[in-house]
């Protein structure tokens, strides 16, 4: 398959950007259609394989369990750097907080924008609670979690058969016949993911586009800008100093990393899914990054269900922003409530699923929990779409890091 040389990847991509910037921007019906369309098919391509990449790679991960000692200390090191990186996201969202000050909401402006109560019915019917999220990751039977596309119970369940492979491998020619035809199967998945990693110009330019448009039918802010500033900003310090930091004192190059990963970034940008961003991910830490492919393959399936810096901080700051403005709730936001509700939003993080508006509907979950006027979050909904993309761009961010700090630590073990 062609390949373009990788100095000139990132002005294909640049080109990309501005030309369907500029061709949505147009405003004309018939070509915003057609992009729509590319758009739709180039995600549904990716969301193809989305799902059998995460069961194939936490599968053959733990399913070779036996050729080496190593794996639990990469899950280790790796569940210590997402608790500690979703941590600091949450600690920066709080520090802006108190800093920039959200101004209370004033009055009309939550009825003015989401309307009557009928029209939030549609976004907070039958909220979830704590323990109907954990339920949600149980599975109760093997085929529906593929069919709904819902990561974590396909998580636990590609776990446990690897697992189940590992042990009874050991003494068992079928099972490692089983094992190779997995490692089979992947394969093919891999090969299907770099033709899709090669055509990736022509998604961005139909992403790009869609973006443009909906910039131009404008997004009315109004008294939430602070709201927005903290979010956003906080997204923008994790993104381009905390983690780079994080690279840096684990020994690797943070910035030439992401440069690397800008693929990978890119597509998570634009579908605001890090699920669905999941192919380009593994497949671009190998290529690009050079990650062995034992490694990219357990860590980056299980840092996309687990590892989810940009939520973290959006539940914390939504959370604190949705309480100051009701008070019916009854809690008062002093400093020690801040900080539990910062371990609240990293353990919630932590069980997101990696999907649009993920964590938009788990904060609206929280705050139903608490009481809290969640016409609120019928306020931030409008220009939610563009928090979701940079908040997707840095949860898969923090991902390729983790990934190469620990491809780093255990660059003296090839293969398991």
């Amino acid at each position: 398959m062609m390949k373009l040389p990788k100095s000139r990847q990132p002005l294909v991509w640049l080109f990309a950007l501005v030309l369907g910037a500029v061709l949505g921007s147009l405003g004309i019906p018939a070509l915003d259609g057609f992009l729509n369309f590319v758009a739709s098919a180039y995600t549904r391509l990716f969301k193809f394989v989305a799902i059998p990449t995460v069961a194939l790679a936490i599968l053959t991960a733990l399913a070779t369990l036996g050729k080496g000692k190593s794996m639990g200390k990469v899950f280790a090191k790796t569940l210590t750097l997402t608790v500690l990186t979703s941590f600091v996201a949450a600690l920066v969202g709080l520090a802006l907080y108190l800093i920039v000050k959200p101004d209370q909401l004033e009055p009309g402006v939550v009825s003015a924008v989401t309307g009557d109560a009928s029209a939030m019915e549609q976004i907070s019917r039958q909220p979830e609670t704590v323990y109907g999220h954990i339920l949600a990751a149980i599975p109760d039977n093997l085929v529906a979690p593929f069919l709904n596309g819902n990561v974590l119970p396909i998580v636990l369940i590609s776990a446990c058969i690897g697992i189940a492979i590992a042990v009874l491998g050991r003494d068992s020619a079928n099972v490692r016949a089983l094992r190779d035809a997995i490692l089979g199967l992947q394969e093919v998945f891999f090969a299907l993911i770099r033709g899709l990693v090669w055509a990736l110009p022509v998604g961005i330019v139909a992403f790009s586009a869609q973006l443009a448009a909906q910039m131009s039918a404008g997004v009315a802010v109004g008294s939430i800008g602070k709201y927005v500033l903290v979010v956003l900003g906080g997204n923008v310090i994790q993104f381009f100093v905390i983690l780079p930091l994080v690279c840096l004192l684990r020994g690797v190059n943070g910035y030439k990393v992401m440069r690397q990963m800008s693929p990978a970034l890119l597509m998570a940008l634009f579908t605001k899914s890090s699920a669905a961003t999941l192919p380009v991910t593994v497949a671009t830490a190998e290529r690009n990054m050079k990650a062995q492919p034992w490694i990219a393959r357990f860590i980056l399936p299980l840092c996309c269900t687990i590892n989810m810096n940009g939520c973290s901080a959006f539940i914390l700051v939504t959370s604190l922003f949705v309480m100051q403005n009701s008070p019916e709730c009854g809690i008062a936001l002093t400093l020690p409530t801040m900080l539990v509700w910062c371990v609240i939003a990293v353990i919630c993080a932590i069980g997101n699923a990696g999907v649009p508006m993920g964590c938009y509907f788990l904060t609206l979950s929280l705050m139903a929990g608490v009481g809290g006027d969640l016409r609120i979050l019928g306020v931030i909904l409008p220009i939610y779409a563009v928090i979701d993309m940079i908040e997707t761009a840095e949860n898969v961010w923090s991902d390729c890091c983790i990934c190469a700090i620990v491809n780093k630590d255990f660059a003296d073990k090839p293969d398991m």
